[in-house]
């Protein structure tokens, strides 16, 4: 019996995008709380490269914290996991996520300045 095996990466699917068997996906984030001036940000981008997610993070005007991040679907959600606790100093109050299409834009994981 011969048994063939085929591997597909970068595949497009009802905008999903596929890199062997692992979704690609982007998430914006919105966390709220006591989540500025306690390490959110520089603990965030840390988790995210371990993931290895790649996008920005930045503080708001009005106290939340902003990110966008991109990579496989399923280590955005532990990083959204994470987000829910943050930091040890931080109090997180809540965490909005917005799917969105994968885009491929980024090359590292950064905080940004507003």
């Amino acid at each position: 019996m011969l048994i063939i095996e085929i591997t597909v990466s970068n595949l497009e699917f009802k905008g999903a995008r596929y890199m062997g068997e692992e979704e690609l996906a982007r998430a914006h984030l919105y966390i709220s709380g006591i989540v500025q001036g306690v390490g959110f940000r520089w603990s965030f981008v840390e988790v995210a490269e371990r993931l290895g997610l790649k996008g920005w993070v930045r503080n708001l005007p009005d106290g939340r914290v902003e990110a966008v991040v991109e990579g496989p679907k399923d280590a955005i959600e532990k990083l959204i996991e994470w987000a829910h606790r943050g930091p040890p100093l931080a109090v997180v109050e809540n965490v909005e996520v917005i799917w969105e299409e994968y885009k491929g834009e980024f090359d590292s994981m950064e905080i940004r300045w507003v």
